[in-house]
């Protein structure tokens, strides 16, 4: 018998992470869609359930081009389940992995979709909190931001424990690794990772475990100097480690776009009003809440697309 999810009958098998797995269906009118199953020991979890009703309700709010919307849900039934629109081609993470980093034009390109995909995002007053190369993808019309299994609503309070490490870590805020309350500042940040991952196909922080990634992000300065020129003053902005010194989404799509020449050696980045400068370690119960951190990420710390890359490329 044909497995069904909700009114849906599944067509395939698309993986499996630590939230759940996920399908491919079709809905009544013939429209692609990836349906993802909450696995059954977190449906049982109240507080989870919850979790997860407020926020497929915030992600439904969410549309745009560059975004993959909830377009059906239940959160009532015994296996929870959300359902987003397909979106067929690889991952920022597979494309770079598979065929190399992209070049300076390509780059600007990926960096004008996530930057209005993020207009979309917080428009709906919505923290994305794990925007990754995993969960970017490359549509043939242009990149698509999804997963908000973790997005956080900015104007109602947070349902995790304080300090609690949520997202990944080379590609998390400086703020989000202290456990602080995020801002949709913190996204930025994470733009930052991402574009200098598709350019450079690894993080400016360097190689290293996810503990080691962690200190780095707090502590040392991004090595940026393969970037061509603009890239390189537009991700380091991205990259201010106070949050009130980086760029808004809409200020990068406005940069971005003012880059008229394709040539790195002629081309003229627009402006970026904020200019990060020399971050010193704030003072307080921060380093209480940082071990915590990096204790979760080296025991169980890894979100649904690391556990998904670790069973392909184990070794």
């Amino acid at each position: 018998m044909p497995m069904r999810i909700g009114p849906y009958q599944v067509f395939d098998f698309l993986g499996q992470g630590g939230m759940g797995a996920v399908y491919l269906t079709r809905s009544r009118g013939g429209r692609s869609l990836a349906v993802k199953v909450i696995r059954a020991d977190l449906a049982v979890n109240r507080d989870f359930r919850r979790r997860f009703a407020r926020e497929v309700t915030a992600a439904r709010k969410v549309s745009g081009a560059y975004t993959a919307p909830v377009v059906d849900a239940d959160t009532e039934c015994a296996e929870p389940w959300l359902a987003t629109m397909f979106v067929p081609g690889r991952s920022l993470w597979e494309t770079v992995r598979t065929d190399g980093v992209l070049d300076g034009e390509r780059v600007r390109e990926l960096g004008a979709g996530l930057a209005e995909a993020l207009i979309d995002i917080h428009a709906a007053g919505i923290i994305h909190r794990d925007l990754k190369p995993h969960n970017v993808l490359m549509g043939a019309d242009g990149p698509r931001v999804i997963d908000f299994g973790i997005a956080h609503v900015a104007d109602l309070p947070p349902m995790t424990d304080p300090g609690a490490l949520l997202g990944t870590p080379h590609f998390m805020s400086p703020e989000q690794i202290k456990g602080n309350r995020l801002t949709f500042a913190s996204d930025v940040f994470s733009f930052g990772l991402v574009l200098a991952y598709a350019a450079i196909g690894g993080s400016p922080f360097g190689p290293g475990s996810n503990a080691q990634l962690l200190l780095r992000i707090l502590h040392e300065e991004p090595d940026l100097t393969a970037l061509p020129d603009d890239l390189r003053r537009l991700v380091a902005a991205c990259l201010a480690r106070r949050p009130e010194q980086r760029p808004s989404p809409s200020e990068l799509l406005d940069a971005l776009a003012a880059v008229t020449a394709p040539d790195e050696r002629t081309a003229r980045p627009g402006p970026l009003p904020r200019v990060p400068t020399v971050w010193v370690p704030e003072a307080g119960p921060g380093g209480a809440d940082f071990a915590r951190n990096a204790h979760a990420v080296l025991d169980d710390g890894l979100t649904d697309a690391l556990v998904i890359e670790a069973a392909r490329h184990d070794g």
